[in-house]
């Protein structure tokens, strides 16, 4: 129900998606950028609800799946990590790709809404040690458009592959455009 009430408020708000989904593909790590607005929450689940992306998860601390809307946060795709665990968070999140058989995790490189001096980059390792490629997907609010770019397989070239991904997201223009990536291409 939700899903359809988002894609609906998408398409009647002009959205497009551009690009594939690669359906063939189990696992990955959706890198999702610019991140600057609580409304990429909206698009994203309203992209995810139209392709379809199936078995996609985002990441959540443990804390908001104990409590009394633990069941909306699973509902709409959540999954916990425990921040205080000896166990460090790219380890947790491999274990996830790997006790499922089709896992796919939306992140935002950025990991702020705020205008960021880099990328973070938990969503990389956590490819690299899962051994998933990266999927980039790009919000543009100016010209409302969702954008499914490339795959990025994390190498041993970490400075190459992350410019890559920064050019990618650099071209687009968030609902915040001065939080945007451009400042890093």
């Amino acid at each position: 129900m939700i899903g359809w009430l988002l894609s609906r408020w998408f398409l009647l708000r002009g959205w497009k998606i551009k690009g594939r989904f690669p359906e063939e593909l189990p696992k990955m790590v959706i890198a999702v950028g610019p991140h600057t607005s609580a409304w990429d929450v909206v698009v994203g689940l309203s992209a995810r609800h139209l392709i379809p992306i199936k078995h996609a998860y985002f990441l959540g601390k443990k804390e908001l799946f104990d409590g009394l809307f633990g069941w909306f946060f699973r509902a709409i795709g959540g999954t916990p990590v425990d921040r205080f665990s000896k166990t460090g968070m790219v380890q947790q999140v491999a274990e996830k790709f790997k006790v499922h058989e089709k896992f796919r995790l939306a992140m935002s490189p950025e990991g702020t809404r705020k205008k960021a001096d880099k990328l973070r980059t938990g969503f990389y390792y956590i490819a690299k040690e899962a051994k998933v490629p990266i999927l980039l997907a790009g919000f543009d609010f100016k010209k409302r458009e969702v954008r499914i770019g490339e795959l990025v397989y994390p190498s041993n070239d970490e400075a190459g592959d992350m410019k890559k991904i920064i050019s990618f997201f650099a071209q687009f223009e968030g609902r915040v455009a001065e939080n945007g990536l451009q400042h890093l291409a």
